[in-house]
């Protein structure tokens, strides 16, 4: 599915725009530069040099960090000090927990009841107020608009909204800087769209010959099928197996971004996901939550569809906030080589 367009006049005047606000980052006060490790052994398998870019290397083991940071450090004084409120099933709620611990702001974060038991128990550890409420993001996200409301706090997005993609989009200046200068294909898991959209704005910006591919799980693909519906789609059941990026919409900033900027989507299974959490293992020795190893799923399915060999591929792994309970789940369903069936929500 090819969705890359030429753009016009205003649009590279929004991109200006909007590479401004990248280049003048706060995300370094408190995230790291990641770095861009070699695959060895999925590079032999598969026949293509395999990177990662190891998101699950920042302070809290996800990418989550760079735009939370980026939003949050460029609120005004007084919307500071209201306090700010935020909805995630996890890494964004750990990304405005910690910004918020170090800069001494009180933050409130409501969280699905499925939210893994460690991401939870992160944010509390960071001195923000946890409230579960619901059965997934959406449901949380109405009772966190509605508390807003009732004590006048600060919303802070964990995706549709411009300061916190362009916090992501950093994820797309390292890659130029570290990158080999050869064309490559990059790919990028999805779920409210807010990397996709910052990494692909930045990448073709600057290196249009860059190639980005999108990936999703093939029951929680509202991205995708956004994209080839032509507007935003609402799905109406969800599986929430790669619970990092179970959302029933995608944002309607990374959607308008991720139109003009990405070149190819695909999605994968849960199983597959399951192999991908494995084979980043065996190269890294780190076990990876689902949505961690999304990309590199899909980009292995990829390889395998489009017959690609002797390139260059990039993969982000984006987090490695996974459970005990997750990982004997993971570990369990290869052993007896059984397809994970997820927690579908209605």
């Amino acid at each position: 599915m090819m969705t890359g367009t030429q753009m016009t006049a205003e649009e590279n005047t929004d991109t200006a725009a909007f590479m401004e606000q990248v280049l003048r980052t706060h995300v370094y006060n408190l995230a790291i530069e990641t770095p861009l490790q070699e695959a060895r052994t999925l590079s032999r398998h598969l026949n293509n040099r395999i990177l990662f870019k190891r998101e699950d290397h920042q302070p809290i083991y996800s990418f989550k960090l760079r735009g939370a940071c980026q939003k949050i450090s460029s609120l005004s004084d007084e919307e500071k000090a209201r306090g700010i409120i935020t909805v995630s099933a996890g890494n964004h709620a750990q990304g405005v927990a910690y910004t918020a611990h170090h800069l001494g702001l009180r933050a409130v974060v409501v969280m699905p009841e499925i939210a893994p038991q460690i991401k939870v128990e992160s944010v509390r550890d960071w001195g923000s107020e946890v409230i579960l409420y619901g059965q997934n993001v959406t449901e949380a996200e109405q009772h966190a608009r509605k508390l807003q409301q009732e004590q006048n706090l600060t919303f802070v997005h964990p995706y549709d909204d411009p300061l916190v993609i362009a916090g992501q989009a950093t994820v797309g200046l390292e890659l130029l800087r570290q990158a080999p200068a050869e064309p490559y294909t990059v790919f990028i898991p999805v779920g409210g769209g807010g990397l996709i959209a910052g990494i692909a704005t930045v990448l073709k910006a600057i290196r249009p010959d860059i190639r980005v591919v999108g990936v999703e799980p093939e029951n929680a693909d509202a991205m995708i099928q956004s994209i080839q519906a032509g507007q935003q789609v609402r799905l109406e059941h969800l599986d929430t197996f790669v619970d990092a990026v179970a959302v029933k919409q995608a944002g309607f900033h990374p959607f308008t971004l991720a139109q003009k900027h990405v070149d190819d989507w695909v999605t994968v299974s849960n199983h597959e996901v399951c192999l991908a959490i494995r084979d980043i293992y065996n190269d890294t020795r780190t076990f990876m939550e689902p949505g961690g190893a999304l990309g590199t799923a899909g980009m292995k399915k990829y390889v395998q569809e489009k017959g690609l060999t002797g390139q260059t591929l990039i993969t982000i792994t984006s987090g490695a906030n996974a459970d005990f309970d997750r990982i004997r789940e993971v570990a369990q369903r290869l052993f007896e080589g059984q397809k994970p069936v997820g927690r579908v929500l209605l």
